[in-house]
């Protein structure tokens, strides 16, 4: 029986049974050899303290790959909308920017009534008529001979360069010819003709498209009246959105802001107002051409444009005397121009301007480029409220320090002396060593 067994079982698996080792059978022929070498490393590497076979690929996603991928998807889309509709609502953005600065102008205002008993919405409402009231009166009196005195301005800027330019060639012997110089400048004689035509049209024909004004008008009106006469309100309704900690800070500083920024447009536009009646009564007595576009045009630029505005201001009436009826009338309105700045800087401004911001001409001048650039007409109109709230804010809630003494303008040395001794003290410190010193660089005591 043991032969036979052994004659079926050729590869002994006697002992094999008797060791517990697993059975070595290939399931097909030829495959034992590389399936049992195999088997064997397993089991030996199985045995060590340490792994160094990896485990089993898994080639399944995370769970959270496909709401990642949603999730990025959906916002892409969202933004691409809010994109888009944010742009479809342009005009509309605009009307609300500058109803809200409008709003911070007459704030003040209203504060004012408010603080005397008199109802917040009726206080806006007797500010906004009475602005109202005042601009239909100027246009009703002088609303078409501002028309015809701009769009004649404007008609004779070719002319007035060309005699300029032939009196600056007469004297200087130069060589300059006025259609290039216009040509250089991009304008041309007849995009002057069609802007005279155009502001003509407009102002003289309003009612051609008076529904568009009129819906403009009552939008931003709408809305500045809700953010002068609610605007308590509003505030306070932004502040619950905040931590008790911050609503403090938050409602000072908007206050503040408000007043000191509606308190700086509002003193600005009284120094505008003086300045353009006491030169429209001028030229006018003088019988200066374009009287009234000139005279706004000296208040306006003079009081909105800072640190060149006055002699912008002052420069085109003096030119528009010199080529319409020589130098003596230019002389008169230079005295004129110049006699009002000294009168307004050290009479009239001190009193009107007494409780406002201060604003740096040169921070002031940088922000209606940056607004012009940015947002065009409207962005250099805003830009100096902006910039007076921003200086509010910061002049309140910003810390500074006082000048050490040395530093100090009224003490010590002047700035040329100290920074004469500062470059002698480098100098002396970086140069060679000197005698007695102790290490290179170092001067000796």
């Amino acid at each position: 029986m043991a032969t036979d067994d052994g004659a079926r079982d050729p590869q002994g698996s006697g002992s094999d049974a008797g060791t517990g080792a697993p059975d070595r059978t290939p399931a097909y022929p030829g495959t034992e050899p590389a399936r049992a070498s195999a088997d064997d490393a397993d089991v030996k590497l199985s045995n060590l303290p340490w792994a160094i076979t990896d485990g089993p690929e898994s080639r399944a996603l995370p769970p959270w790959f496909r709401r990642a991928v949603v999730l990025v998807l959906s916002l892409a889309i969202l933004s691409q909308i809010a994109v888009w509709a944010f742009g479809q609502l342009t005009s509309f953005w605009y009307t609300i920017f500058f109803a809200f600065f409008l709003g911070i102008a007459i704030e003040p205002l209203v504060n004012r009534l408010a603080r005397r008993g008199l109802r917040r919405g009726v206080g806006t409402f007797l500010v906004m008529a009475g602005l109202i009231v005042a601009t239909v009166v100027f246009f009703l009196v002088f609303g078409q001979l501002f028309a015809e005195q701009l769009a004649a301005l404007i008609r004779s800027i070719p002319d007035t360069l060309a005699a300029i330019i032939d009196w600056v060639n007469a004297t200087f012997g130069t060589q300059f010819d006025p259609e290039s110089i216009l040509t250089t400048l991009g304008i041309q004689t007849g995009d002057l003709a069609k802007v005279a035509a155009d502001i003509g049209v407009s102002l003289l024909s309003i009612l051609g498209t008076a529904v568009g004004w009129v819906f403009s008008f009552f939008t931003v009106m709408l809305f500045t009246f809700y953010f002068a006469a609610d605007g308590p309100h509003f505030r306070r309704a932004i502040a619950s959105w905040l931590p008790p900690t911050r609503q403090r800070t938050f409602l000072t500083v908007w206050d503040i802001s408000t007043e000191k920024a509606g308190s700086y447009v509002i003193s600005r536009g009284i120094l505008a107002l003086i300045s353009s009646v006491f030169h429209g009564a001028v030229f006018y007595f003088i019988d200066l051409p374009y009287w009234l576009p000139l005279a706004m045009w000296v208040g306006l630029v003079s009081q909105f444009i800072p640190t060149i505005g006055t002699y912008l201001a002052g420069a085109l009436p003096i030119v528009v005397a010199l080529v319409a009826s020589g130098p003596p009338l230019a002389l008169v309105v230079l005295v004129a121009v110049t006699l009002y700045q000294q009168v307004e800087n050290y009479l009239v401004s001190p009193r009107v301007t007494r409780n406002t911001l201060e604003i740096h001409p040169a921070v002031a001048f940088g922000s209606v480029i940056v607004g012009a650039s940015l947002f065009g007409t409207t962005g250099a109109l805003l830009a100096i409220p902006v910039v007076a709230t921003i200086q509010s804010v910061i002049t309140t809630y910003g810390r500074r320090y006082t000048l050490i003494d040395e530093f100090a303008p009224s003490r010590g040395a002047s700035d040329a002396d100290r920074i004469d001794a500062a470059i002698r003290a480098s100098d002396a410190g970086f140069g060679p060593p000197a005698a007695g010193s102790g290490r290179a660089g170092t001067p000796s005591t």
